[in-house]
């Protein structure tokens, strides 16, 4: 009796060890191959520094126990009907968690698809975690229950941007240049709208959308735009898009500012050389030269585990994201979506040089945003881009009230 006695609390031991041991499972649907691949390595190597974080600390404490996290990659080749594919291998997996973020048409999509999917099967509901694809419709008409933004909407990077061209008063015609989709449509009508409150003197001289990922030269672009007599450019394009557009702009001695809204890394600096010193401003939630010993501290863990130029982009977003999933889980004790989706409401991330909220309203995360320009590597400017000799000095620093939004959000709560 007793060896049976022992073998069953050994076998109990047994299972609640490996339970506790059983990886809490973080799905990333995003483009890994295809004209956007740069774009979604980068996000890998955010996640995974942010992921071992937690794991190194013991992971993320359940009612099961500690749990490590794992991130678990679905190659999405950058397009809406393979993101899809990709969710639905995601869901046959049972995997709780989705993270998506390089593109909003992808986004919208998902969206929609996590929604019915999620009232399908309520024994095994998921929750879509966003880092980038900031179209405004995901917080407002199109907001969901089980979608989070950590990423700050394009409305609010546009908020940003044009409180930088307000102050500029050299800028005075402008060309609006932008991927031809969802998001590119909201960057054109945003600058529009928010340039004759903020600059009615401001002339729009040009509104291009281009076709997204496919344009390999951008020389005709930039010659519209020296012929339209722009002396500046307002661009939310991203990736190759972008890097192959502000190379076009050097090579064709365009002299016009470009405010941007992802200027700031993934070659675009390398590729402007001294052609973008004064020129090329970004607008993020953190770039490496906000100044502190713990912002500084945080940038070099990144260029510790990825010392290879090329792989420097960090993305305070993605980081802060993981850190407040574990988080949230902790509090609910459980990946259940509901629960988790509870908790994360409201919920603040605060570090010595970064404090976000998330508006429960909408799952919008608010935060400050830093408005720089590029300049050549020295003073201010610590640590330059990828290697380039070029970094990024802020010139504006917004307050999370001075970019917050007023919502449409009309949330359906389970």
């Amino acid at each position: 009796m007793a060896v049976k006695r022992w073998l069953a609390s050994s076998l109990l031991a047994f299972a609640v060890n490996a339970a506790a041991q059983e990886p809490i499972r973080l799905g990333m649907i995003d483009g890994l191959s295809g004209p956007f691949a740069n774009a979604g390595s980068a996000v890998v190597r955010n996640l995974r520094i942010a992921i071992d974080r937690v794991n190194a600390r013991g992971g993320v404490r359940t009612a099961e126990g500690q749990r490590p996290l794992e991130l678990v990659t679905f190659d999405s080749k950058g397009n809406v009907d393979e993101s899809l594919i990709q969710f639905r291998a995601l869901t046959d997996r049972r995997i709780p968690f989705v993270l998506q973020g390089n593109s909003s048409a992808v986004a919208a999509a998902l969206v929609g698809a996590v929604n019915r999917h999620n009232m399908r099967q309520p024994d095994a509901r998921v929750l879509f975690l966003n880092y980038s694809a900031v179209d405004p419709a995901l917080t407002n008409e199109n907001c969901s229950f089980w979608h989070f933004r950590f990423d700050a909407g394009a409305d609010m990077r546009m908020e940003a941007l044009t409180e930088a061209i307000r102050g500029d008063s050299s800028v005075k015609r402008v060309y609006l240049i932008a991927q031809d989709y969802s998001f590119g449509h909201q960057v054109s009508r945003l600058a529009r709208e928010m340039l004759a409150a903020k600059r009615p003197d401001i002339r729009i001289v040009g509104d291009e959308f281009h076709p997204i990922g496919k344009i390999k030269d951008f020389a005709p672009y930039i010659a519209k735009i020296k012929a339209a007599d722009a002396d500046a450019v307002i661009t939310g394009n991203w990736g190759n898009d972008l890097t192959l557009m502000v190379k076009a702009a050097r090579e064709g001695g365009l002299g016009a500012k470009f405010y941007t809204f992802y200027g700031n890394g993934l070659g675009a600096p390398a590729a402007m050389g001294d052609a973008g010193v004064g020129r090329v401003l970004a607008v993020a939630e953190w770039h490496p030269n906000v100044g502190g010993a713990a912002s500084d501290a945080f940038y070099q863990s990144f260029r510790n585990r990825y010392p290879d130029p090329r792989d420097d982009y960090v993305h305070l977003r993605m980081q802060m994201m993981i850190e407040m999933l574990a988080k949230a889980i902790e509090q609910a004790g459980s990946t259940d979506a509901i629960k988790v989706a509870k908790a994360l409401e409201d919920m603040r991330y605060v570090n010595d040089f970064h404090d976000a909220t998330v508006r429960a309203a909408d799952h919008q995360v608010l935060q400050p945003l830093y408005v720089s320009v590029m300049e050549r590597q020295g003073g201010e400017v610590r640590f330059d881009n990828e290697g380039s000799g070029y970094g990024f000095r802020t010139v504006k620093r917004l307050k999370a009230a001075q970019t917050t939004r007023a919502t449409t959000c009309k949330m359906e709560r389970p």
